[in-house]
C-alpha cells in the first residue's frame, strides 16, 4: 500500500497493522522498537515506506531490549512506541512492570499483538492480566478504523500523563482490512536534544522509594478515569427497540457481537469498552442499573466478567449477569459463536430465523518450505539418533520438526529454552543422550544466557544451531550478526570465544557430513555445538527474482525407470514438492525449487536434476 506515506489526508482500504504505522507517523513518534512476531511484523513493513521521515526504528535482539530502549528514549523526552507479539511480553515483563512508576516525559505506547486461538503462538495467554499487574492502562480497538483513531489518542494520553499505555490488538484485527480516513502528516523539523533530568524522577525504585512511586502510579490511574478523553473510549450502541438486556464486550468481540445483533435482530443494547483497564466503575454501574440482564462476551479468561460482577456487588445492583460456558474459554469468538453463546441463556431469535454456523475448513498441517535446510538437517538427524535419545525443541521454523515424519522435539517451553532445559535433562543422565535445537535468530534473542551457562558448566548435551541467516518464521526480518544491521559476527568464532571446545559447522544440505558430526558429538563427553547452516530458500529465491526478473529456479524429476516406489522422498524426507499417487511419485514443478537436497535421500538414486531444454 504505497500511498501510506502520502503527506496529505486521504482515504484508503488498509490492513490493521498499516493503519497503526500511519498513526505512529502522524503522531510524530520519534523512536520505534520491536522484535518480530506475528501478528505485528507488518507494522515494520508499513514503516519502511516512511524511511525519509525523521524517526528511529530498530528490530532489537529481543522484546526486553526493545521495551527498555523505547523507555529510555521516552525518558529523554521522545515520544516512543514498542510493538511485539503476545508471548513477547513475557520476555519484556521484567522491565515493563516497573514502567508505571516511571515519569515517562516523552510518552510510551506498547502495541501488543495477542493471539486468541494460538494461530501463531505456543499458547493463547490473556495479557489483559499484565495491565492489572503492572498498573498500566490498556486500550482495545474493535476495528481497523478504530485502531488508527485509538492509537493516536493513546499517544496523546500517554504524553499528557507521562505514563505508559498498552495498546492491545489481536491477530484478526492486526490482519483485518478496513477503510480509514488518514490525516495529513506534520512535516515540521524535530528537536532531538536530550531532555532527561533526574529531577523528573526518582527513577530508581528501591527500598522506601518504591511506595511513593507506586502511589503515584495508582493516582495517575484515578486521574485518568476522570478525564473526558478516557470516557470517550467507551460507548453504548442502542437497540432499535427499548430493551432490558445488554451485552458488554470489547475489542474484536464487539464487532462480532454487533454483527450478530444486527443480523438476527436481537433485542439487546451493547456496551463497548475501549479502555479495558482501568474500568470506569461509576459509568459501568450506571449502565448496569438500566437493565435486568447483561451478557459479558470476551475472549479467553474471565477478566471483564470478574471485574463487572465485582462492580455490581460493590454498588449493590440487583442484576442477572451471564457469561460464556467453559467451552468458549479458549479460541477466537466470531459471529456464530456469539449467537451460540447468547442462545444458551436467551431466547434471541426473532421471526424464526435459522442459525447458519460457519463451516470449518479442512485442517492443513504446517510444513517446512520446499528446499528448507531444516528439512535436510532433520532427515540426517533422524537417521543418527536412537529412540532413547531425548530431543529438545525451540521456537522457530524448526519447531515444525516435531510433526511427522521427523518427530524431533520431545519438549518445548519458550524461546531460547532448549539449551537450558536440555542441560537439566542431562543431569546425572548417563544412559540417554540429549540433543537440543535452536535457530540462529533465537540464539541471539533468548538463548545466550542458557548457552553461556551450558558452556561454563560443560553440560553433556549436543546443541544443533539451525542457521538460516534471518528471522524466517515472521517474514525475514534481519537478525543480529548477519551484517544487514550493525556489525557482522562470525558465529563459529563467537561460540569459540564463549569457551566451547567441540564446534562443528556444516551446510545443512550435506547430510553425510552432518551425520558424521552427530556421531562424533554423541561420543563426546561435554558440551558440543554443531552449526547446520543454509540460507532460507524462500528468502533466497525471492531475492533472486528481485535481482533478475527472468530468474527461474531449477527443478528435479523422478526417473521412473529407477524408482522402486520406496517413497522415502514422501514418507521420510517429506518435501511438499513430491506428489504421492498409488503407483507413482512425481514432482510438482510449481513447488519445486530444484535445490537438490532431496537427491541424496533416494535409496534408488531416482531423483535427478532436470536439465532445461533450450
Amino acid at each position: 500500500m504505497k500511498r501510506i506515506n502520502e503527506n496529505n489526508s486521504f482515504k484508503a482500504y488498509v490492513m490493521g497493522n498499516y493503519a497503526l504505522a500511519r498513526a505512529m507517523i502522524e503522531s510524530r513518534v520519534r523512536v520505534i522498537t520491536s522484535y518480530p512476531g506475528s501478528p505485528t511484523p507488518e507494522i515494520a513493513e508499513a514503516l519502511s515506506y516512511f524511511k525519509d521521515r525523521d524517526f528511529y526504528f530498530e528490530f532489537s535482539s529481543n522484546e526486553k531490549v526493545a521495551i527498555e530502549k523505547a523507555a529510555g528514549a521516552s525518558l529523554n523526552g521522545h515520544l516512543s512506541c514498542c510493538f511485539f507479539k503476545s508471548v513477547g511480553l513475557n520476555v519484556a515483563s521484567d522491565s515493563l512492570i516497573q514502567l508505571s512508576m516511571m515519569n515517562l516525559i516523552g510518552g510510551l505506547v506498547v502495541i501488543l499483538g495477542d493471539d486468541p486461538g494460538a494461530n501463531s503462538s505456543q499458547n493463547e495467554q490473556d495479557n489483559r492480566h499484565f495491565s492489572r499487574m503492572s498498573y498500566i492502562p490498556m486500550i482495545e480497538p474493535s476495528s481497523v478504523k478504530e485502531a488508527y483513531v485509538f492509537l493516536k489518542k493513546s499517544f496523546e494520553i500517554s504524553r499528557k500523563y507521562n505514563m505508559p499505555i498498552i495498546f492491545r490488538v489481536t491477530t484478526h484485527l492486526a490482519h483485518a482490512k478496513g477503510i480509514v480516513e488518514f490525516d495529513k502528516l506534520d512535516l515540521k523539523d524535530y528537536d532531538w536534544s536530550p531532555k532527561f533530568d533526574k529531577k523528573n524522577g526518582p527513577y530508581v525504585p528501591v527500598a522506601s522509594s518504591v511506595f511513593p512511586l507506586k502511589k503515584m502510579a495508582l493516582q495517575k490511574l484515578e486521574n485518568l478515569k476522570n478525564d473526558e478523553a478516557f470516557k470517550s473510549f467507551n460507548r453504548i450502541v442502542k437497540s432499535e427497540v427499548k430493551t432490558d438486556r445488554a451485552i458488554i464486550t470489547s475489542g474484536l468481540t464487539f464487532s462480532a457481537s454487533l454483527e450478530a445483533v444486527k443480523k438476527y435482530e436481537i433485542k439487546a443494547d451493547i456496551l463497548k469498552l475501549g479502555f479495558t483497564y482501568p474500568l470506569d466503575e461509576k459509568f459501568i454501574a450506571e449502565v448496569l442499573k438500566e437493565y435486568k440482564e447483561v451478557f459479558i462476551i470476551e475472549e479467553l479468561d474471565r477478566v471483564l466478567e470478574t471485574e463487572i460482577k465485582s462492580i455490581a456487588f460493590d454498588f449493590g445492583i440487583n442484576i442477572k449477569i451471564h457469561s460464556r460456558s467453559d467451552e468458549y474459554l479458549m479460541g477466537e469468538i466470531g459471529v456464530s459463536d456469539v449467537i451460540d453463546i447468547l442462545s444458551k441463556k436467551w431466547d434471541i431469535l426473532q421471526n424464526n430465523f435459522e442459525i447458519n454456523f460457519e463451516k470449518k475448513s479442512f485442517p492443513r498441517f504446517p510444513q517446512l518450505c520446499p528446499g528448507c535446510g531444516h528439512r535436510s538437517a532433520f532427515f540426517a538427524v533422524k537417521n543418527s539418533i536412537t529412540e532413547t535419545d531425548i530431543t529438545v525443541a525451540d521456537i522457530g521454523c524448526h519447531t515444525l520438526g516435531f510433526l511427522p515424519p521427523y518427530e524431533i522435539g520431545d519438549v518445548l517451553f519458550s524461546m531460547g529454552h532448549s539449551v537450558s532445559t536440555g542441560a537439566g535433562l542431562a543431569l546425572k543422565n548417563k544412559d540417554r543422550k540429549v540433543i537440543a535445537f535452536m535457530g540462529d535468530s533465537t540464539f541471539f534473542h533468548a538463548g545466550l544466557s542458557g548457552f553461556i551457562n551450558a558452556s561454563i558448566l560443560n553440560s553433556n548435551i549436543i546443541l544443533i544451531i539451525l542457521e538460516n541467516g534471518t528471522t524466517a518464521m515472521t517474514g525475514h526480518q534481519p537478525r543480529l550478526g548477519t551484517g544487514e544491521v550493525g556489525e557482522k559476527i562470525d558465529l563459529v568464532e563467537f561460540i569459540k570465544n564463549c569457551g566451547v571446545k567441540f564446534i562443528r559447522s556444516v551446510d545443512a544440505y550435506n547430510q553425510s557430513k552432518l551425520k558424521e558430526y552427530i556421531k562424533e558429538a554423541k561420543d563426546y563427553e561435554g558440551f558440543s555445538v554443531i552449526i547446520a547452516h543454509h540460507p532460507c530458500m524462500l528468502k533466497f529465491t525471492r531475492e533472486m527474482k528481485i535481482k533478475n526478473p527472468n530468474y527461474k529456479p531449477s527443478k528435479v524429476f523422478i526417473d521412473e525407470s529407477l524408482c522402486g516406489l520406496k517413497k522415502v522422498c514422501v514418507s521420510k524426507f517429506a518435501c511438499p514438492s513430491f506428489v504421492n499417487e498409488k503407483d507413482s511419485v512425481y514432482v510438482n514443478e510449481e513447488l519445486c525449487i530444484g535445490d537438490g537436497s532431496c537427491i541424496q535421500t533416494c535409496p534408488d538414486k531416482a531423483i535427478k536434476p532436470k536439465k532445461e531444454v533450450k
